[in-house]
């Protein structure tokens, strides 16, 4: 992604971000009417074409080969993307031009300025979209897995994730126990994020957990992060099925956690709650935190989120012998959010692949 230079609202500083740059959908090319493609936010197509690359990639182009009875789809995301709330805040124009003209009709404003201002309000709020089913379909997070399902052919259920952060990766903790009880035989699991609007964007810089040079995960002094936008997915099989059908396996998931705070005044992160869903990963897979020589970490860069990623790292891996490597992709593409956890879960699967410590 390349650095954008983005307005703090509420500071006056300016982070950047990273983005995806140059990247158009193949509408044709996946059979999309032009009127379904403009009622739709960008973050359907741009999960359906990563979807379609990783079933490409799994061995399964355009789904063929899958039994589709039981294949699904779970996908993280929170609120779509930024399209859907712009074209969520034109449709109320009609209440805003209500409010306007109560406002101007109260003060001490001519009624040919009234028009005026009301007039160039209304341009201001131009490209009102045609509200229709497609239109609310494609303002939906649960529409995006079932857009997939749709176009290829799979009826073993989709759905979507939203747990903040951690929806990437909640969807294929979601997928790995389908697939270990034998409910579904394929999954495609993963997430989308590309909602870099003003709102969320003041929200963050708020908080003061943007960066405005270069991120540096685990510091002393932390620099906070740099949002975001991206797209990934993991095709899941059973371990068994996949070898026994010689598909390309780049790792295989032996474990997966999940907690939550749990406590009414924690309101920063917390590292026992961090600590107890790595517990039920490891003793789910069986695996001594000891032996563990790569390390893919959330490295949100930000002091409280680093601190208790550590402390709750430090107690897990008590008594260890030998170092592990740690790290966070996010340092290189920046937190993609509702994807991060994918984008986390794909690096830490390729380095496995090629025996590589990154």
């Amino acid at each position: 992604g390349r650095g954008a230079g983005l307005a703090g609202p509420a500071s006056g500083s300016i982070p950047r971000a990273a983005v995806l740059e140059g990247w158009e959908f193949d509408r044709a090319g996946f059979g999309i009417a032009e009127r379904t493609f403009l009622a739709a936010d960008p973050a359907h197509w741009l999960a359906l074409e990563t979807a379609g690359r990783a079933l490409a990639d799994a061995g399964f182009p355009g789904g063929q080969g899958l039994a589709r009875d039981r294949a699904g789809v779970i996908i993280g995301n929170t609120l779509t993307g930024e399209v859907s709330r712009a074209a969520a805040l034109r449709t109320r124009w009609p209440f805003v031009r209500g409010v306007l003209t109560t406002a101007l009709a109260a003060g001490d404003v001519p009624p040919a300025e009234r028009a005026l201002a009301l007039a160039q309000a209304t341009a201001a709020f131009a490209g009102v979209p045609e509200v229709s089913g497609e239109s609310l379909a494609g303002s939906q997070s649960g529409a995006i897995a079932d857009r997939i399902c749709r176009h290829f052919g799979f009826r073993g259920g989709g759905q979507a994730v939203d747990t903040a952060h951690s929806s990437s990766l909640l969807a294929v903790a979601s997928a790995a126990a389908l697939l270990s009880a034998g409910e579904l035989d394929f999954v495609l699991a993963g997430g989308v994020d590309i909602s870099l609007d003003p709102f969320e964007l003041g929200a963050l810089a708020q908080a003061g957990v943007l960066a405005s040079g270069a991120m540096r995960i685990y510091d002393a002094s932390p620099t906070g992060f740099l949002p975001g936008e991206g797209c990934g997915m993991l095709a899941l099989m059973r371990s068994a099925d996949a070898r026994t059908a010689d598909m390309p396996v780049y790792a295989e998931i032996v474990g997966w956690g999940v907690s939550s705070t749990g406590q009414l005044n924690v309101v920063s992160a917390d590292p026992d709650s961090q600590l107890l869903a790595l517990q039920r990963a490891y003793h789910r897979a069986g695996v001594d935190p000891a032996d563990i020589e790569l390390i893919e970490g959330d490295g949100r860069g930000t002091a409280d989120g680093d601190l208790a990623e550590l402390t709750a790292l430090t107690a897990i891996r008590a008594g260890a012998t030998s170092a592990a490597v740690l790290g966070s992709v996010k340092a290189n593409i920046g937190h993609t959010k509702a994807a991060a956890g994918a984008a986390g879960l794909i690096k830490a699967a390729l380095a496995v692949n090629a025996g590589v410590l990154p």
